[in-house]
Parts: structure tokens; C-alpha cells; sequence
């Protein structure tokens, strides 16, 4: 299986294994699985209209707004202008698998995932106390280069009065 096409937000995509593509935001935390039972085409097998037993299962990797889309109307000769804003959400999917024939799809991504906050978690404390040393001595060392302070500029005499 080379590609699928899948359907979901009302749009069609075209995926393969390890392919990231944006799509409307989906409910569900970064590192979920989530799978896809809108399979319009798998290979060379035509849906009518989808694929029986065919599922494509993703990674979430992250949701995020798009960059903002101006909508400007104008009528001209009336005076009259109307500008404003859109960010739509997205949610960016790693695609994992392309499954057929009523497959489940392994959960070899969320292992991976459990595993690799476990690994980021023992480093956390070493990197902290190694980010906090240098620190400490950059305020030492800022600290002793500082010059000292000038002494307050002297008044002028006040002049005498000539009679």
C-alpha cells in the first residue's frame, strides 16, 4: 500500500506512511493516535463510496492557529469599508500506517512517546542544575566588571552679587 486517500473535515488528502499534513483541528491531546475510517482510496482499490475495512492511523503531533487571513469588502463611491480577521485552527498529523481488511492499528507510537518522556524526565534535573551553575557565575563574574560608581558631579559657586 503506497497511499490512501482519507476524508475528514470536509476536505481529501492524499497520505502515505511518515507523511505530516495539517487538517482541521481534532479533539485530542499531542501524541494521541487517531484513526481515519474515511478511506476514499487505498492503492489501486476504488472506494464505493469507501473502502471496506481500510483505516489510516496518525500520530497528533501538535494544534495551532494558521496565519491570519484579512477579509476586506469595500463599496466603492458609498463610503463604506469592512475589514476583519480569521485564524483557523490546525492540527498537524503524522501519518503512521495505511491498514486494510479490518486491521487494527499497532501502538507503536504511543510506546514510543511513553518512552521517550521517561527519558526526558531523568535528563530534566541534570540539565536544571547545569543550566543553574553557569548561571550563578555569569552574575559573579557581571558582578566583579562592573565599574564603580562616579561620584555625584560637583555645583558650581554661586556668583557674587557686584554692587
Amino acid at each position: 500500500m503506497t497511499f490512501a486517500v482519507i476524508k475528514t473535515g470536509g476536505k481529501q488528502y492524499k497520505v502515505a506512511a511518515n507523511d505530516v499534513i495539517k487538517i482541521e483541528k481534532l479533539d485530542a491531546a499531542p501524541g494521541d493516535i487517531v484513526t481515519f475510517d474515511q478511506v476514499l482510496m487505498v492503492g489501486d482499490t476504488i472506494g464505493a463510496p469507501l473502502v471496506e475495512g481500510a483505516v489510516v492511523a496518525a500520530e497528533l503531533v501538535e494544534t495551532k492557529k494558521q496565519k491570519t487571513v484579512i477579509i476586506f469588502k469595500k463599496r466603492r463611491r458609498h463610503n463604506s469599508r469592512r475589514r476583519n480577521g480569521h485564524r483557523q485552527q490546525l492540527t498537524t498529523v503524522r501519518i503512521t500506517e495505511i491498514l486494510t481488511g479490518g486491521a487494527k492499528p499497532t501502538i507503536q507510537a504511543a510506546a514510543a512517546k511513553a518512552e521517550a518522556p521517561a527519558a526526558v524526565a531523568d535528563e530534566a534535573p541534570a540539565k536544571k542544575a547545569a543550566a543553574k551553575k553557569p548561571a550563578a557565575s555569569k552574575t559573579d563574574d557581571a558582578a566583579a566588571e562592573k565599574p564603580a560608581k562616579k561620584a555625584p558631579a560637583k555645583k558650581a559657586a554661586p556668583k557674587a552679587d557686584k554692587e
